[in-house]
């Protein structure tokens, strides 16, 4: 568990490399309700435009959470967590799908006590997601 004794602004936490595959997509529809045919179904992603079946925002952003719970040690400690949709992640059909490089940056001491993290999300290089961050309450 990460104490706030230990934390100083400009901290990079741990990287973490996420992959999304169909599957996962398959398991997030299911329990979010969210049967949308562009996460599934490449005829159809293809024909709106897209390059392919796309993960799920929300998934995507959940995921990327991650990097924040994990550091904090405690899913409890994150306060706030927010993020914009930026680019797509699409997702192959095959063993690997995609990855996604998830790193994140201590940025500020609030007032309160709490930090603000800032998270970045890739794929291929490019950002996925923007604006990313949480605030979070440490021991």
């Amino acid at each position: 568990m990460t104490r706030a004794a230990d934390v100083s602004v400009g901290d990079e936490l741990p990287p973490l490399s996420l992959r999304i595959t169909r599957a996962d997509l398959v398991r997030y529809a299911g329990a979010s309700g969210d049967l949308n045919p562009i996460h599934w179904s490449d005829r159809f992603a293809t024909g709106v435009g897209l390059p392919g079946v796309i993960a799920h925002g929300m998934l995507t952003m959940g995921l990327a959470g991650r990097i924040v719970t994990e550091w904090a040690g405690d899913p409890g400690a994150v306060l706030e967590y927010g993020v914009r949709f930026g680019r797509p992640v699409p997702v192959p059909d095959d063993d690997e799908g995609a990855l996604v490089e998830v790193t994140a940056k201590v940025t500020k001491v609030l007032d309160d006590g709490t930090f603000k993290v800032n998270v970045t999300a890739a794929f291929e290089g490019k950002s996925v997601l923007g604006g990313a961050s949480a605030r979070v309450r440490l021991p």
